[in-house]
């Protein structure tokens, strides 16, 4: 997923290149692991932004190529694993490509799209500024709009799983997840351990607008 600049930091960016896998959550949440290490063709991550992962928002601190020999044990440790070459051992991709150290740090406190989605009233500006977004994210997309009818879905069907979501609407199941989560970035849907439904600003949103 493109990385995409983000100046307003109350408002994080999602990105897949800065996700972890399961055996290190505990570990982002809890600070003990703050470096991660990844093989990318370019740079997918910016010192000093913001990235949501599935245990909370990181904030980046230092991003820096670094070969595979200069890479040390203390640094091994805080990216999770027993040494250097348990890191190198790990690393996804081609040799060819270099190595990224990614320094960064867990931010403390509430994802502030739950603070958004909890609104339950909306201003006739909100609604405006809501179409406004949602019209860009249509004329945005390769395949045509999608907003609209991926809001009635979920709205619809609250609680049945992505993949079979995304099959009522004649989608591939990763790039609707992608779509909803930009949804879920403008505060209009929640994620739920099994599928989504529409936040409390989402149906203010679908009560004020003819989308409904």
């Amino acid at each position: 997923m493109r990385v995409i600049e983000c100046r307003d930091q109350r408002f994080p960016v999602t990105s897949a290149a800065m996700l972890f896998e399961a055996r290190f959550r505990d570990g982002v949440q809890d600070g003990s692991v703050t470096v991660t290490f990844r093989r990318w063709r370019r740079r997918h991550a910016i010192a000093g932004h913001r990235y949501r992962t599935p245990v909370g928002v990181i904030e980046v601190d230092a991003v820096d190529v670094v070969e595979a020999g200069k890479i040390t044990n203390a640094d091994a440790r805080r990216s999770g694993y027993p040494s250097a070459a348990a890191v190198v051992a790990d690393l996804r991709g081609t040799d060819d490509l270099p190595i990224y150290r990614v320094r960064f740090h867990a931010i403390a406190g509430p994802d502030p799209r739950d603070d958004l989605a909890a609104s339950a009233v909306l201003t006739r500006e909100e609604v405006a500024e809501l179409d406004r977004r949602l019209a860009r994210l249509d004329k945005s997309s390769s395949y045509g709009a999608w907003t609209s009818e991926t809001l009635a879905v979920i709205a619809a069907r609250p609680g049945v799983r992505a993949g079979d979501l995304a099959t009522s609407l004649g989608r591939e199941r990763e790039p609707f997840k992608l779509d909803v989560r930009k949804l879920k970035n403008l505060g209009l849907t929640i994620s739920l351990e099994v599928g989504y439904r529409v936040s409390s600003r989402g149906q203010a949103y679908l009560d004020a607008t003819s989308r409904a």
